[in-house]
């Protein structure tokens, strides 16, 4: 259904000469907007969605271009370069409270993730298989197929939404409301769930007629290895013991409650660490052997074991692991904790990047495990050197992935098309000076390239985690414009079956004049 009239609220604008001008102009990547002209005229704050109506009808009969801002973390420059044009923040659109007479969940598009997690744990003991960075909005994020530390155990984000509010513009320059579910339209629900940002409308509401039980109790632990001693023969056993453990043991649903993210750090940093989340399907950490077993296998790999115990898991976990006599020095920690605990914000990724902080992404979803060839050039730039370039902060996260992500039946209900993998990949590079950009960026690109040099989809393919026995190409919250030099860009990310032609038909049908655009919008 739609809504063709809206009542004209109080909506706050924000213009160049309000003092919130400037922090209201950038987001969370201080490359972005690129220089003062590029810098959008005015920022206008919505609580509600006749707010974004309103604001969007008189912004396009201006003349001026609207992109979308929930929690500012978009990755390239798709909101923040904007010249002359106006940003609709919707952060004021936040909360889990449901309507009245509505679907028993709903989230608004400016909620942060460190905001919903603890409001539904306490309104129902439920939870969303979302993202660790606290800051982040939901509103891109989920509605790009945001996934989380409870993703193997329950899907991606859009799996468990059941209906969008979004706002949309017709031929005419008509705002609409509707409430896309699977009786009424449809089509914008299925490509709401995973393609839905900034291309067909703003997204205000997400409803859920169900959600997945948060677990009663979690347990968090990490292994780190450190760089001093480490040969190429070592770091590629290493990686092949993660990866193999998801090709392989991961794929059995008894594992799905344990996560785990491998921080592939540069050597400047000092160590490489790996992060571990479980709960078993029940909910509790009542039987740990999938723990053990999964920690146990990195035992080979150090000399020194420590293992911290939480006096609160003591009965479930007494054993200290003996001691090795390998070559690389490695410790692990494990920790217990209820679960609305351990989703709390901090530094880093979790905490999300800080405001003066310059980045660039790529990613890669991964089918099988880490090859040799694939381990040796992790090991080359890893341990790269540019000079006048800090690559200190720069690493590529590994995420286990797969369990119920892989639910087949998902491709025909969401436009997250990537079912098949069992890692994802997120290549970060993160420095403060402007000066730096070439290097560093470089430095990403150099690896990143050769690393997919030889593609084993084709020739046309190499440069490119391209779809292939290997790969299932790239994931579209993490944009890289990069990519745009390849003409099959669209197909890295959406797949190369028949989901971004029906993307196409949406486009068409819900933004006939291409209001929402951006260099990787879908194009109509």
């Amino acid at each position: 259904m739609a809504a063709d009239i809206f009542a004209c609220m109080a909506i706050e604008t924000v213009l160049r000469e309000d003092v919130r001008f400037d922090r209201l102009s950038r987001g969370q990547n201080a490359r972005f907007p690129a220089t003062e002209n590029d810098r959008a005229s005015r920022i206008a704050l919505c609580d509600s969605s006749e707010d974004v109506a309103e604001a969007l009808e008189r912004f396009v009969h201006a003349g001026l271009r609207p992109t979308v801002r929930a929690g500012g973390h978009c990755y390239e420059d798709f909101v923040d370069n904007n010249p002359q044009g106006a940003i609709i923040d919707v952060s004021l659109i936040a909360g889990t409270a449901p309507e009245p007479n509505g679907p028993k969940y709903r989230l608004g598009a400016g909620t942060t993730l460190g905001r919903a997690y603890p409001e539904l744990y306490k309104r129902d003991l439920v939870t969303i298989p979302g993202g660790t960075c606290g800051p982040v909005g939901a509103g891109g994020h989920i509605s790009g197929a945001g996934y989380g530390l409870l993703s193997r155990l329950h899907g991606v984000t859009p799996d468990w939404v059941t209906a969008v509010d979004v706002v949309t513009i017709d031929h005419a320059g008509k705002a609409r409301i509707r409430r896309a579910d699977k009786k009424n339209d449809a089509d914008l629900l299925r490509a709401c769930r995973g393609a839905g940002g900034g291309n067909f409308g703003i997204v205000t509401h997400f409803h859920f007629d169900t959600l997945p039980k948060a677990p009663t109790e979690v347990v968090k632990g990490s292994v780190s290895f450190g760089w001093e001693g480490m040969t190429e023969e070592r770091f590629a056993r290493i990686l092949f013991l993660f990866s193999n453990y998801w090709e392989t043991r991961g794929r059995d649903p008894e594992t799905w409650g344990l996560f785990s993210i491998f921080n592939l750090s540069h050597r400047s940093s000092g160590r490489l660490t790996m992060s571990v989340t479980f709960s078993n399907p029940d909910g509790t950490v009542k039987d740990m052997k999938v723990l053990d077993e999964y920690l146990s296998i990195f035992e080979e790999c150090k000399p020194v074991s420590e293992l911290t115990v939480h006096p609160a898991m003591a009965e479930h976990h007494p054993e200290v692991p003996a001691t090795g006599t390998n070559l690389c020095v490695a410790t692990h920690t494990v920790q217990k904790m209820a679960w609305i605990d351990s989703q709390g914000g901090g530094g880093g990724r979790n905490g999300g990047p800080a405001m003066d902080s310059r980045h660039k992404y790529k990613s890669t979803y991964m089918k099988r495990s880490f090859s040799r060839d694939e381990a040796a050039c992790f090991y080359k730039h890893l341990n790269r050197t540019i000079p006048g370039v800090d690559l200190s902060r720069n690493t590529v996260l590994a995420d286990s992935f797969g369990g119920a992500v892989n639910k087949r039946q998902m491709l025909e209900e969401t436009s997250s098309a990537q079912r098949s993998s069992i890692l994802k990949l997120q290549f970060i590079a993160t420095w403060n000076d402007a000066a730096q950009d070439a290097g560093q960026i470089g430095w990403m690109r150099d690896f990143y390239t050769e690393l997919y040099s030889v593609s084993t989809a084709g020739a046309k393919y190499s440069g490119t985690p391209f779809w292939s026995d290997r790969y299932e190409g790239c994931y579209m919250n993490y944009p890289d414009v990069d990519m745009l030099r390849y003409e099959f860009w669209p197909q890295l990310y959406y797949g190369p079956g028949e989901l971004y032609p029906f993307l196409q038909s949406v486009k068409r049908k819900y933004d006939p004049n291409n209001v929402f655009h951006h260099a990787m919008s879908i194009r109509g």
